[in-house]
């Protein structure tokens, strides 16, 4: 009798689980060692990887940057296959970027601040954030005023660090110190400037709170009194600039996949519970239970089964919170408490994107007067009386609203939090209309004169109707928080968690951890993607790399050779 070949199944055609299959099948398919499948209960391959087409651009739903490219396996990949230049216009975000940003910053009531108003509070939230992040080293080519915010932020870090625990402390709570301390140093005027009745302190707030909600898209983290500081420190990123793929984020997934022969991929294949064996199995009961000699038992929604020696499970964190819901009954039998606490503990938020495509203007001349800027906004607390009532709450916590390029009809901006949840739920007639009454209460209105480039402001005295010259044709948006195979977009360590709730997501099943060992059949679920990475968790390189770890830990259980 023929011995059967070790099946390893794999849940999950995003980056984590193609890596993984790439290894697995590149390393061992001259052997053919394992007979190897990938499930998706999707109808396309890509997880949270979703390159798309709007307006005649080239656009990401969901992934957007390679973070870093030295180093960076995805840049190197793109580098391999050419995916860096395209032909056709894509999301090159080339206006966001610190050191290319050409951002024009405007306050709610329609009035553009100056630079000697937004680099105090952005340069020290920078210094704040470095700190946090760990990157402590002064830098002795800073200028003068660069200094002064470096020793701003260390004499926060050294009162925020102060009391020798940073357990159950927050991101959140320690750019709030900083800034109290910034203002403790100085003396803001408090007469009201500007046409948006604000104050020079109040605006240093805002600018602030504009970066602040930049972060959050970052992090994923609704409110940053979320996001653990300790844990902060240990994210790494690769050096170098931050890119976008020119050919598409969805062209690294496609050159995985493009190695595994027609029908290992299987689409629409949802999983709706994985049974396993964490005690001693096999044996002539599990032959009855049609376990046979393979100790995982997967059903799906269509009421087929199929059965494994190995699972690698690569879904989101959202979806493994979900599952370990008590009446959910996605493992059974349950997954052991370490496991599950940690999934409690860590954070998994939703940031989603909306695209807009500007309408065609006629009444505007010259190509300067048709330019969109790159625009960052800043709002009026929530507290504020001079707050324009006509700008809903959803996008009150959105930074910018920026062109995908220079010059592109289409414009992007970023949601986290309820903000984001609250977006997947409007008709597109109400994002148009709520976006051109904000727009209408910052930007500039051109005077219709063919021979000036002067403008006038807005004041928020522009109907509805006009819109500050400026309408919408169509809008296009992610909705990651209610799409059930991913109920969210990227993991955060939370207040409460740690790095070591990451680990523990990598921890494979059987483990010692609260089960006797599975001498016969060890290694029966495994875990990929993003969040089971400790310093690389909420990218797509932290999900590369967690696929690689999980192919070679099969690989060496089997005494191949593992990279």
């Amino acid at each position: 009798m023929v011995a059967k070949k070790p099946r390893v199944v794999i849940i999950g055609a995003g980056m984590a689980g193609l890596t993984a299959a790439n290894k697995l099948y590149t390393t061992t398919g001259s052997n053919d060692l394992f007979e190897l499948c990938v499930v998706e209960g999707g109808s396309r391959i890509g997880g949270r990887i979703n390159t798309s087409e709007f307006g005649g651009d080239r656009i990401e739903m969901g992934a957007t940057w390679i973070h870093g490219i030295g180093g960076s396996p995805v840049h190197q990949i793109a580098q391999e296959i050419h995916a860096l230049e395209s032909e056709q216009p894509w999301e090159c975000m080339d206006g966001s970027s610190e050191e290319t940003s050409r951002a024009a910053t405007f306050a709610e009531g329609g009035f553009q601040l100056p630079p000697s108003v937004v680099e105090p509070a952005s340069t020290l939230f920078k210094n704040l954030m470095d700190y946090a992040q760990g990157k402590k080293v002064e830098d002795s080519t800073a200028s003068n005023g660069e200094v002064e915010y470096q020793k701003l932020a260390a004499k926060a870090y050294k009162i925020f660090t102060s009391n020798g625990s940073l357990g159950n402390l927050s991101v959140g709570s320690f750019l709030r110190q900083g800034l109290e301390i910034y203002w403790d140093s100085k003396k803001n005027d408090e007469k009201l400037i500007g046409s948006g009745n604000w104050s020079r302190k109040s605006l240093e707030e805002a600018v602030f709170a504009m970066h602040e909600n930049i972060q959050r898209t970052y992090t994923s983290a609704g409110d940053l009194l979320a996001l653990d500081y300790s844990a902060e420190s240990e994210y790494r990123m690769f050096p170098g600039e931050e890119i976008t793929i020119a050919k598409g984020y969805l062209s690294i997934i496609e050159s995985l996949a493009s190695v595994l022969p027609p029908g290992l991929i299987q689409l629409g294949r949802k999983v709706t519970q994985i049974e396993w064996r964490p005690e001693s199995c096999g044996g002539q009961a599990d032959m009855d239970n049609g376990y046979g000699c393979r100790p995982v038992k997967l059903r799906f929604c269509d009421g087929s089964v199929m059965f494994a020696d190995h699972v690698i499970v690569t879904v989101s964190l959202g979806v493994l919170k979900a599952g370990i819901q008590q009446d959910s009954g996605m493992f059974n039998p349950p997954l052991p408490s370490f496991k599950t606490e940690a999934i409690s503990r860590l954070g998994f938020g939703v940031v989603n994107k909306l695209f807009l495509q500007l309408s065609p203007t006629h009444d505007r001349k010259g190509p300067e007067l048709n330019k969109f800027p790159f625009l960052q906004m800043v709002f009026h607390r929530e507290e504020s009386e001079f707050r324009q009532k006509k700008i809903p709450w959803w996008l009150r916590r959105t930074a910018s609203l920026i062109p995908i390029y220079e010059n592109s009809s289409v414009l992007l901006s970023w949601f986290a939090g309820d903000e984001a949840l609250e977006l997947e739920s409007l008709k597109d007639e109400q994002i148009i209309k709520g976006v051109s009454a904000t727009v209408s209460s910052f930007l500039w209105q051109p005077q219709k004169t063919e021979n000036s480039n002067s403008h006038e402001l807005c004041n928020g005295n522009v109907s509805s109707e006009e819109h500050c010259g400026v309408n919408f044709s169509k809008v296009l948006k992610s909705q990651w928080g209610g799409d059930p195979l991913f109920l969210g977009s990227y993991s955060y360590v939370a207040v409460g968690s740690s790095g070591d709730d990451l680990d523990k997501m990598a921890e494979p099943l059987p483990s010692s951890s609260g089960y006797g060992p599975c001498v016969s059949h060890p290694l029966q679920i495994l875990f990929a993607g993003e969040a089971t990475h400790r310093t690389h968790y909420s990218t797509t390189h932290g999900a590369y790399f967690s696929g690689l770890r999980e192919a070679n830990r099969l690989l060496q259980h089997y005494r191949c050779v593992g990279v």
